[in-house]
């Protein structure tokens, strides 16, 4: 009687095990400091609950990523797990997984179409206006709300560069900060490198900015670099970034990052897991999840040194 019982209780763990969630999940970029703790936070989440998921990079290709996201519908997964190249392509994405009949969760970047969602699909992320706002206003209060200004954006028609960009410029036209002037703004595609050969670039054109409010954190460091190698002290310049990576915290301990804005990596790589489960699972959840930004500060540093 022993024997029959352990191999009834071995035979209902192999079919537990069989049929644990399999979900695909297709990433836009591995090479972003964000979206790598992204990423990492879905993965150690799955393992919390003992989901498999497989990872795909998309290396900034949206027919690259189209291509992931079909062959992973075809496979069977029970679920897929997208953040999108660019906004306008969820569209597609969207259709595609509906085609296949196979629920879809986008994190971090809202797709253009949430409003035709099916009844199977989800967005998990943050309101990027809000990330523009918290970081704006802050570099006006640190300004007086007078002096001149640049704006480095990510990649054009992404959801951060759209929605952090409109706010900061909504927030630069209101009473209180309008007397600060954008001297320039340019893309310089969320990466650090390129951000310090566009400031690089201002500067030899004579352009000497008070602040400089860039989309994210990556390239408000690249900023910071090249005024470091143009020898101009970073007490006199305000730099702000957006995301609040190790990296920036680090650069804020030191003086030379005065802003970010703290977005949870964790709070959308746990939100976007368990809603697919929800899906899967035919229980109720949320068509969308919004997670919080929150203003950073050498003031409140200390709160976010192990957040993310």
């Amino acid at each position: 009687m022993k024997k029959i019982l352990t191999a009834s209780a071995i035979c209902a763990l192999m079919a537990g095990a069989a049929y644990a969630e399999r979900i695909g999940v297709a990433m836009s970029l591995f090479d972003d400091n964000f979206l790598t703790v992204l990423r990492h936070n879905i993965s150690s989440h799955a393992e919390e609950l003992g989901v498999e998921v497989q990872m795909e990079d998309a290396q900034g290709d949206i027919a690259r990523q189209q291509s992931q996201i079909q062959s992973f519908a075809a496979s069977g997964v029970d679920g897929i797990i997208t953040m999108l190249v660019d906004a306008d392509s969820g569209r597609a994405m969207s259709e595609m997984a509906a085609q296949y009949d196979v629920p879809l969760v986008f994190v971090n970047m809202l797709p253009a179409n949430m409003a035709e969602f099916p009844a199977d699909q989800a967005w998990v992320g943050s309101d990027e206006e809000q990330a523009g706002r918290l970081q704006t206003r802050e570099v006006c209060k640190l300004m007086g709300g007078e002096g001149e200004a640049v704006i480095l954006m990510g990649q054009l028609g992404t959801t951060g560069q759209r929605g952090r960009t409109k706010a900061t410029e909504e927030v630069l036209a209101g009473e209180d900060c309008n007397g600060i002037t954008v001297l320039d703004q340019q893309a310089a595609n969320w990466m650090r490198t390129p951000a310090l050969d566009l400031m690089t670039n201002w500067m030899t054109t004579g352009l000497k900015p008070d602040a400089i409010i860039a989309n994210n954190d990556e390239m408000a460091l690249g900023a910071v670099q090249a005024l470091k190698s143009a020898g101009i002290p970073m007490d006199e310049v305000i730099v702000a970034g957006v995301d609040a990576t190790q990296d920036a915290l680090v650069a804020m301990d030191a003086g030379e990052l005065d802003v970010t804005v703290y977005q949870s990596a964790k709070g959308q790589a746990q939100g976007a897991l368990d809603t697919i489960l929800k899906i899967i699972r035919d229980e109720d959840y949320d068509q969308r999840v919004a997670v919080p930004f929150e203003l950073v500060t050498p003031n409140n540093l200390s709160e976010y040194k192990t957040k993310n």
